[in-house]
């Protein structure tokens, strides 16, 4: 194993049976497992996608674990490379043909905000993504008012996230120096079109890049605005100027992109003006 990739194998019979459960490979689906390592998920996702009908690609970076994992098995496809990279390659590959299918992987944990934004950005999202991270991570995706943050705001922006449960460095080799969780993120198919996407990013990006300043200063300093403006915007949206981005639930914070779209440019070219 090469600790330069952030592997850490996972030990836990009973954590490994219950992300294969969680996945729940049905048939004609395919399970696209990320980072695979050594097989411990991969040899249970594998016997249960053969009895259920499903196939099964395993993108691994590490080339030397890549291929003990050759495994001549009809519907199994071992890819030896960056899942980062490969991931939104195979969504466009004809060759792959894939419609139907779900994300399962035991992911070298520095990669996980990359990971979570390629899978936003897929036009074809899989049905479920089902992914081992680390447990402070987790908990910062599943935040509600009034602990909503950048991260939760961008995951559920797209998706209904839930944490299945904990593991505790133990059930790993070599153990990491953090706890971990698995969650699973479900598309909630509630995103518009690109404009409205990227008015939605731009907005959290503003309104968390100071979460202990007011939703008003975070605006205002954000998107190059006046405080008169910026308080017209929050009270046509009926919030509270001195509020913080922390108490704004998702849906508050996709009415006041909506707004936005319409209204900034307006509020720019009168600034550029």
């Amino acid at each position: 194993m090469k600790k330069s990739l952030g592997q850490h194998l996972l030990l836990n019979k009973t954590a490994i049976q219950k992300i294969v459960q969680a996945a729940n490979p049905q048939n004609g689906e395919l399970i696209i497992e990320i980072g695979p390592g050594a097989g411990a998920l991969t040899l249970p996702l594998i016997k249960k996608c053969e009895v259920v009908g499903a196939g099964l690609i395993a993108i691994e970076k590490d080339a030397a674990l890549a291929q003990k994992l050759k495994i001549k098995k009809e519907g199994v496809k071992i890819i030896t490379g960056d899942a980062l990279k490969i991931l939104p390659a195979i969504m466009q590959e004809s060759l792959f043909m894939i419609h139907n299918y779900k994300i399962v992987g035991n992911i070298p944990y520095y990669i996980t905000g990359k990971l979570l934004r390629i899978i936003s950005e897929l036009p074809n999202k899989p049905a479920l993504t089902v992914l081992m991270i680390q447990k402070e991570v987790a908990e910062r995706i599943i935040a509600r008012p009034p602990k909503m943050n950048l991260l939760a705001a961008a995951v559920q922006y797209w998706a209904t996230p839930q944490l299945l449960f904990n593991l505790k460095p133990g059930d790993f080799n070599p153990p990491p120096m953090v706890s971990s969780a698995v969650i699973s993120l479900t598309p909630n198919g509630k995103t518009n079109g690109s404009k409205t996407t990227d008015s939605y990013y731009r907005l959290i990006r503003a309104l968390f890049k100071q979460p202990r300043k007011t939703i008003l200063n975070n605006l205002k300093s954000g998107l190059s605005i006046t405080s008169k403006e910026a308080t017209e915007i929050l009270k046509k949206e009926s919030l509270n100027p001195n509020d913080r981005p922390q108490n704004l639930s998702i849906e508050q914070i996709k009415n006041l992109a909506k707004f936005m779209r319409s209204d900034l440019v307006n509020y720019y070219s009168k600034i550029k003006s």
